[in-house]
């Protein structure tokens, strides 16, 4: 296994505008580029090779209640793998040979034409996209989009029915890296079955509401996600809106608090306000797989799942 120098990681945590049409997911989508470019620029200690972005950051989201777009409303604005935006994501990558992550991506497949599901990506240095997954926990308060779990069995026909393929980590150059969806880190399953399949970095798209305990007192998204790190040891990067423009929400709706933490639960970087902000830090695989073998306190090495078959 050859030597995997040190990079940074970069989260990049945008003002995000609810898309009424193609022309506000255009101007979303030219803000990121635009961030992406500064980050690439003001982080030169240490190249980028990594870029986390949220989820729903091109079209944004609406919940129910005055204002809610709906489901056929919400696909006219969808955000396709082969739509002009994931091209565009793709030049950038290729531009500065880097890997980009993010979410909110509608996947629909000819097996399951009434479907559809959210995905996240990672766009590699080629500008293609090297990995998808599809979110697990749908939250039922929004219901956008189709859990694998809601057709379990015909998706495995479909998808694969072994863990890497329903949570996909892929081996780079820059580490091996897996992604999941913002209420997928809520709770420990999806980050440990990444963990299990040798996840070392990773990216965690979120559209994460305050009502869903972003700050303090409650800080929930910060204390969850700092464990699903030190669980499954390794690093995770989070990204969040930091703004939205949309008549019906406050400005704050989605506040920011995006993160980079390492692979022991430490906090690395943190914007923990509701602002654009780009972030970044250094992503050390070499030290990771050296932790990982040399801790005393090694949370795979004491793993002991049998006994806990019966709760699932």
């Amino acid at each position: 296994m050859s030597k995997i120098e040190k990079y940074t990681g970069m989260v990049i945590q945008p003002h995000v505008t609810v898309a009424e049409d193609r022309g506000d997911i255009e101007r979303n989508l030219d803000r990121v580029l635009n961030m992406i470019d500064f980050g690439v620029g003001y982080f030169w200690e240490l190249p980028v090779k990594l870029v986390v972005l949220p989820e729903y950051f091109l079209q944004g989201v609406t919940t129910p209640g005055k204002g809610e777009h709906g489901i056929e409303g919400f696909m006219k604005k969808a955000i396709t793998f082969d739509g002009p935006e994931m091209r565009a994501l793709g030049d950038k990558a290729r531009e500065y040979g880097l890997y980009i992550s993010g979410g909110g991506v509608v996947e629909q497949v000819p097996e399951f034409p009434d479907r559809w599901f959210n995905a996240a990506f990672v766009i590699g240095p080629s500008g293609e996209v090297v990995l998808r997954y599809h979110k697990w926990h749908i939250p039922a308060n929004i219901g956008l989009g189709t859990s694998p779990h809601d057709l379990l069995d015909q998706y495995r026909e479909v998808f694969g029915a072994d863990i890497k393929d329903l949570f996909p980590v892929i081996d780079t150059e820059i580490g091996k890296l897996g992604t999941m969806t913002c209420h997928d880190g809520c709770t420990p399953e999806v980050s440990r079955a990444l963990g299990y399949n040798g996840c070392e970095v990773l990216c965690h798209p979120t559209a994460l509401q305050e009502i869903e305990g972003v700050s303090e007192p409650w800080d929930f998204w910060t204390f969850t996600r700092r464990t699903r790190a030190h669980d499954n040891m390794c690093y995770l990067l989070g990204s969040n809106w930091g703004t939205v423009d949309y008549d019906y929400y406050p400005r704050a709706f989605c506040p920011g608090g995006s993160f980079i933490i390492d692979y022991t639960g430490m906090m690395l970087r943190h914007a923990n306000y509701p602002s654009e902000q780009v972030i970044g830090a250094t992503i050390d695989i070499e030290a990771l797989r050296e932790h990982r073998s040399r801790c005393g306190h090694n949370c795979w090495v004491d793993v002991r799942t049998e006994g806990f078959k019966q709760i699932y």
